[in-house]
C-alpha cells in the first residue's frame, strides 16, 4: 500500500520570529539520559512567549494553554538555546503565539531547530482578571 500524503515541507534553515530569550543549557538541567530535560526547554519557551505577549499586551499576562508541542531533536549540555516568537492570532484578551526553540551546538556551532509549540496567553489586570489586549 503506498502513502499518498504529500511530502512534509523542509525544516526551516533559520529561526522565524522575534528573538525573545537566549540561555545556555547546563548540567543541572539534564534528564536521566544526560540530555536536557524537556520540561526545562518548555519552561524557557513559556518564559520567552510570555515576554513577547507582555510586550504586545502592555499588561501582565498568564499562560492558559500550550498545544501542538513537538520535540524534534535533543538539546545537549553546553548548547546555546534561543527562543523565537511569532504572533498567530489576537483576540480581545488572548494571544496565540508560536514559539520555536533553536540550539547552537557546542561542537561545531551549527544551528538546529529543536522544539516548537503554540502558546496561548491572556492579558490580565492587577487583580488577575482578563483585560483587553492593547491595540
Amino acid at each position: 500500500m503506498s502513502d499518498t500524503r504529500p511530502p512534509a515541507p523542509p525544516a526551516p534553515a533559520e529561526p522565524h520570529g522575534e528573538l525573545v530569550i537566549r540561555t545556555i543549557a547546563m548540567p543541572a538541567d539534564t534528564n536521566a539520559n544526560g540530555d536536557i530535560f524537556g520540561g526545562w526547554l518548555l519552561s524557557q519557551m513559556d518564559l520567552g512567549g510570555a515576554i513577547y505577549a507582555r510586550n504586545l499586551a502592555r499588561s501582565r499576562v498568564t499562560t492558559v494553554a500550550i498545544d501542538a508541542m513537538t520535540f524534534i531533536t535533543p538539546v545537549y549540555v553546553g548548547d546555546i538555546v534561543s527562543c523565537h516568537a511569532t504572533l498567530l492570532k489576537v483576540g480581545r484578551t488572548s494571544m496565540r503565539i508560536a514559539v520555536e526553540a533553536w540550539a547552537q551546538r557546542t561542537k561545531g556551532g551549527e544551528l538546529a531547530r529543536v522544539t516548537e509549540g503554540v502558546f496561548t496567553y491572556v492579558a490580565i489586570d492587577e487583580a488577575g482578571k482578563p483585560w483587553p489586549v492593547h491595540r
